[in-house]
């Protein structure tokens, strides 16, 4: 599969962008390739950089409000310091190496509405800056990701939403700064306690956190309030477990705790 873009980065004029992508799939930890190429405009342009970044839509609360931004959190340099002279070409293949804590885009074989990755192509001329737009990237998971999520499925649990927000999970050792929420409706055996799952994967080359967050239904005098319940996946074991009753009792032990059920 390759993925083409071309676009006039500078103006009436300016050069010309192509990104090539061999494959915009890809997993946590895994690495997209592509080339980039240059084409000179109607005159000669100084660039002083190229590069590659990662960014994703990410909530952000600020005090009472919250706003939206393409948070950017991987970068790689290409080139710069050169002429590129008028109607000229320069092409520079890459390899983009995907962060282990990457939010996914696709559960299930389909795309998880709410979240977005994309790689943008980031151009910087003498005298002007071209911020790039956005290739997508389908981030798809790692084995022991959708052993996981096959395993809520198979509970009952159904996907209702995704989203990622600026922040650290305590007690989880992030390195980006922000987190991906998975959000799950419960099935009748759980809706009498739980509104709704969230579920979180801070992934590693070896083992990731899986870190669930309950939202509990508040009563009539009641408030709901959250639980949080964590435990840690080893991808060369992860088949040994019966996960759909490991699951389970995460949740009703979480649960208990919190008066939930």
């Amino acid at each position: 599969m390759v993925f083409k873009k071309l676009r006039q980065a500078m103006g009436i004029g300016g050069p010309q962008i192509e990104t090539t992508l061999q494959d915009p799939n890809t997993q946590p930890g895994g690495v997209v390739r592509g080339e980039v190429t240059l084409i000179g405009g109607q005159h000669d342009s100084n660039i002083k950089s190229l590069n590659l970044a990662l960014r994703s839509r990410v909530e952000v609360e600020s005090g009472d409000s919250e706003h939206v931004t393409n948070l950017e959190y991987a970068k790689v340099s290409l080139a710069g310091g050169f002429e590129l002279d008028d109607g000229s070409r320069h092409t520079i293949p890459f390899e983009f190496a995907i962060p282990w804590e990457a939010p996914l885009t696709h559960m299930y074989g389909r795309p998880l509405v709410g979240t977005t990755v994309g790689l943008a192509t980031e151009l910087e001329v003498a005298g002007a800056i071209d911020p790039g737009d956005l290739d997508p990237i389908a981030v798809h998971p790692l084995p022991a990701q959708a052993r996981i999520l096959e395993a809520f499925g198979n509970l009952g649990f159904r996907f209702r939403n995704a989203d990622c927000e600026r922040g650290r999970i305590y007690g989880v050792n992030q390195t980006l700064p922000f987190y991906q929420e998975i959000e799950f409706t419960p099935p009748p055996q759980y809706a009498g306690g739980i509104k709704q799952l969230e579920v979180t994967f801070v992934s590693y080359p070896t083992s990731m956190d899986v870190v669930l967050e309950l939202d509990k239904r508040g009563g009539i005098f009641t408030e709901g309030h959250d639980s949080f319940s964590r435990f840690k996946v080893d991808y060369a074991t992860v088949g040994n477990t019966d996960w759909e009753s490991q699951l389970n009792g995460f949740l009703q032990d979480a649960g208990r705790r919190k008066g939930f059920f």
